[in-house]
C-alpha cells in the first residue's frame, strides 16, 4: 500500500495566530503540495480566504482549474461535524493521494481535537492518512491578560492553597483540552510580552501539559516547515495519552451562549475610525474575535482587520479582484451577541 498522507492538525483558540503560521508555511512550502482543510466557526470564511491570498496556491476552483487545495468548512466546529462535513472532504483528499505530500487542518477555535483525531479510526481514512501531529497555538498576550484562561498570578495563588480546587470555566476546559492533545506548542504572538511574562505562561503550559512536549516561541507565525511537519506520531493510535474534559463523554456540548455574526456592507471605511468603533464593541460587549476585509476609499488593494478583545491588527494582503465587490465584510465570535446593535453602529459610522 502506498505511504498514508500526513495530516497535522493546527489548533488553538480564538485569535491564537493559526491561519499566519499556516500562510507562513504555505509561502516557505519548500516543494511540498500542501492541502488546507480550513474550519471556521460562524457562516463567512476569512480565514480561507486569508489562506487563498497567499500567492502560492491557487485561489479558486474554475474550467481550467478544477482542484483547489483550500478547502472551507464552515457549519460549525469539526470535532461536531466530523461525520457530516469532514468525512466527506477527506474522501476527496484521498482520491488526490498521488499530488498531495500532506495535509493541514486548521481547526475553530472553540474545536476540541481529540474526536476529530478519532476520525481517523475510521476504516477508509485509518488506510490512506494518518495523524502526523496535533500542533496547538498559544496568544501569549491573550493568555497574560486572563482572556480565556485566569489571571496568571491567581492561578499560581489558587494552586499554592490547594491543588484540587476548581476554578474552571468552559473556555479554559477548552484551552486545556487543546493543550492536553498536542505533539508540539507554539507560543505565538511572543512580540506583545515582555521576557518575565513570557516565562509565567511558559510555567503555565507546561503545568497543563500532561506529558513532555516541546514548545516552541513564534513572532508572527514565523516558523521553519521542519519545525512543524514530520512527526510521524500516528497520534489516533496513541489517544489514551491525552486526556480530555470530555473524555466520559458521550457526546459533548459547547457553551450555548457562544455565537457568531457577520456584517457585509457595500461600503468604504477609514481604518482608524473603524478600529475605534470595533474596539467600542469589544468594551460593550463580550467578544472574542474580529476578523474580515475592509474596503477603503482610494485603496485598490484589500484591507485585512483582525481583534482579539482590544488588540487589533491590519495589513492589505492583495488587491481587489476586477469581478469582486468592494465590500466590508467582518465576522464577530463571542458570546451573547447582540447582531442588530453591531450592524447598527457600523452602519452609522
Amino acid at each position: 500500500m502506498a505511504t498514508k498522507i500526513p495530516v497535522t492538525v493546527i489548533t488553538g483558540f480564538l485569535g491564537s495566530g493559526k491561519t499566519s503560521i499556516i500562510r507562513h508555511l504555505l509561502q516557505n512550502n519548500q516543494g511540498r503540495r500542501i492541502a488546507v482543510l480550513v474550519n471556521e466557526f460562524g457562516e463567512l470564511g476569512i480565514d480561507g480566504e486569508l489562506l487563498k491570498s497567499c500567492q502560492i496556491c491557487p485561489e479558486d476552483e474554475t474550467a481550467s482549474n478544477p482542484e483547489t487545495n483550500i478547502f472551507e468548512l464552515t457549519n460549525g466546529c469539526l470535532c461536531c461535524t466530523v461525520q457530516e462535513e469532514f468525512y466527506p472532504t477527506m474522501r476527496e483528499l484521498i482520491k488526490r493521494r498521488d499530488s498531495i505530500d500532506c495535509i493541514i487542518i486548521e481547526t475553530s477555535g472553540l474545536a476540541l481535537p481529540k474526536p476529530l483525531i478519532k476520525a481517523f479510526r475510521w476504516q477508509e481514512i485509518r488506510n490512506a492518512a494518518t495523524v502526523d501531529a496535533v500542533i496547538t497555538v498559544v496568544d501569549c498576550a491573550a493568555v497574560a491578560a486572563g482572556t480565556f484562561a485566569s489571571d496568571l498570578d491567581a492561578i499560581a495563588a489558587q494552586r499554592q492553597e490547594d491543588d484540587s480546587l476548581e476554578h474552571e470555566t468552559p473556555l479554559q476546559e477548552l484551552f486545556e483540552d487543546q493543550l492536553a492533545c498536542a505533539d508540539l506548542v507554539i507560543l505565538n504572538k511572543t512580540d506583545l510580552v515582555d521576557s518575565e511574562t513570557q516565562a509565567q505562561v511558559l510555567e503555565l503550559v507546561k503545568h497543563e501539559l500532561p506529558r513532555v512536549v516541546k514548545i516552541v516561541s513564534s513572532d508572527y507565525g514565523k516558523l521553519d516547515p521542519s519545525i512543524l511537519l514530520g512527526f510521524a506520531a500516528a497520534v489516533e493510535d496513541n489517544l489514551d495519552s491525552r486526556p480530555s474534559h470530555h473524555d466520559t463523554e458521550e457526546d459533548h456540548d459547547h457553551d450555548d451562549e457562544i455565537n457568531s455574526t457577520h456584517v457585509i456592507l457595500n461600503r468604504t471605511f477609514d481604518p482608524e475610525k473603524l478600529q475605534a468603533t470595533l474596539e467600542k464593541l469589544a468594551q460593550e460587549q463580550e467578544i472574542y474575535r474580529i476578523k474580515g476585509f475592509v474596503a477603503v476609499e482610494n485603496k485598490l488593494m484589500r484591507l485585512v482587520m483582525q481583534g482579539v478583545g482590544n488588540r487589533f491588527d491590519k495589513f492589505y494582503d492583495r488587491p481587489w479582484k476586477p469581478e469582486e465587490a468592494k465590500q466590508t465584510s467582518l465576522v464577530f465570535i463571542g458570546r451573547n451577541l447582540q447582531s442588530s446593535t453591531i450592524e447598527s453602529q457600523l452602519v452609522a459610522l
